[in-house]
């Protein structure tokens, strides 16, 4: 079956009441500078939505997932006229994972932020803040 087009996926990675982040480096010819974002990025190739997310996990956290801890995923449509679809998608973080992170060379720090303080952060990715609320209210999480 063909892969529909899309633009990149991130992912949401909760452990507890809190949500993997990081800080976007600050420079000015990135989209979102300087702001609080999840893991995920661009698709490569022919990559299928969570093959991409995983890869970015990869590349920069250092974290290796199965397929399988992606516990939920959406597909949204492009945020602005002549853009592709993206993905969010949702699994859990434990214990080994965190102390597993090797944070790579994209962005300032990483930290693990409550969910109240995420979705509230005036620093956070706005779209992205949204589309976490979509996966906690269908959840019933939050």
């Amino acid at each position: 079956m063909p892969i529909e087009p899309f633009n990149g996926a991130k992912l949401a990675l909760l452990c507890d009441d809190q949500v993997l982040v990081y800080q976007r480096d600050d420079k000015p010819d990135i989209p979102w500078p300087g702001l609080w974002d999840l893991p995920g990025g661009g698709r490569e190739d022919g990559e299928t939505p969570e093959a991409c997310v995983l890869r970015e996990l990869e590349e920069e956290f250092g974290l290796v997932l199965e397929e399988s801890r992606l516990t939920w995923g959406r597909c949204y449509p492009p945020r602005l006229p002549g853009y592709l679809p993206s993905w969010l998608f949702a699994g859990e973080l434990y214990p080994a994972d965190i102390a597993a992170i090797r944070f790579g060379d994209e962005g300032q720090h990483w930290r693990l932020m409550s969910l109240a303080d995420f979705l509230a952060h005036p620093q956070g990715v706005p779209h992205l803040q949204t589309r976490l609320r979509d996966y906690l209210a269908e959840r019933e999480l939050f």
